[in-house]
């Protein structure tokens, strides 16, 4: 049985919605978040206290677009990941580090910076620079979509699912009011699939069924 550790709201969403369309059996455990200082037992699973934390037989890992791709491989095959054969190839790997490494990053400033430090640590202007820097990048998404639904090989992929997770984190910490017309259509078309709404429902159910509740964002 796979097991997905996760917090509401965090990066571990992307295995978790990639589990969900794949149909693929898993545990799902919930922590408080941030679990390095609120789950300390969980630092012997995952010395750095890091989400997500997936567990599958020998196997362990801590990077959401890699878990993704792991499960795509390793539990395809899948429509869902695209091959070497196929000419999207390139555009697909591209999309897939991009997404954590570009996108993500800056938002994870922005989400410290402006939320989750003390008040006296808050710095309105990191929060603003590092949120320039993500919108900056997002205009690679955009232009992508011009004439395309999707990201890459011409149907919804994990390249899909990886950026559109840094789609849902942009929303829930206020910089979804700034997306271009292509990406806040695409945001929209995303959270209509059922894998999505299956991956949200269970988080939800997950949570409370297990005592652990939302993260309170000022």
């Amino acid at each position: 049985m796979i097991t997905l550790y996760h917090c509401e709201g965090a990066r571990s969403f992307r295995p978790l919605w990639m589990l969900e369309e794949m149909g693929l059996p898993y545990e799902l455990k919930m922590l408080p978040f941030p679990p390095r200082v609120l789950a300390k037992d969980y630092l012997g699973i995952n010395p750095l206290g890091t989400i997500p934390f997936l567990i599958d037989g020998e196997t362990r890992m801590s990077e959401s677009s890699g878990i993704c791709h792991y499960l795509g491989i390793r539990h395809g095959p899948t429509p869902l990941m695209v091959g070497p054969e196929d000419p999207a190839y390139g555009a697909f790997l591209n999309w897939m580090y991009f997404s954590d490494a570009t996108l993500t990053f800056p938002q994870t400033l922005v989400l410290r910076y402006a939320q989750l430090e003390p008040e006296e640590r808050r710095n309105p202007q990191v929060a603003g620079d590092y949120a320039k820097w993500f919108l900056g990048r997002l205009r690679v998404v955009e232009a992508a979509l011009a004439n395309a639904e999707t990201l890459c090989g011409g149907r919804f992929t994990a390249a899909d699912i990886v950026i559109g997770y840094a789609l849902r984190l942009a929303n829930a910490i206020g910089l979804a009011k700034d997306f271009g017309p292509n990406v806040a259509a695409y945001w929209a078309r995303l959270q209509q699939r059922e894998g999505y709404g299956r991956a949200v429902a269970a988080e939800r159910k997950a949570g409370v069924e297990q005592n652990v509740p939302p993260r309170v964002r000022a």
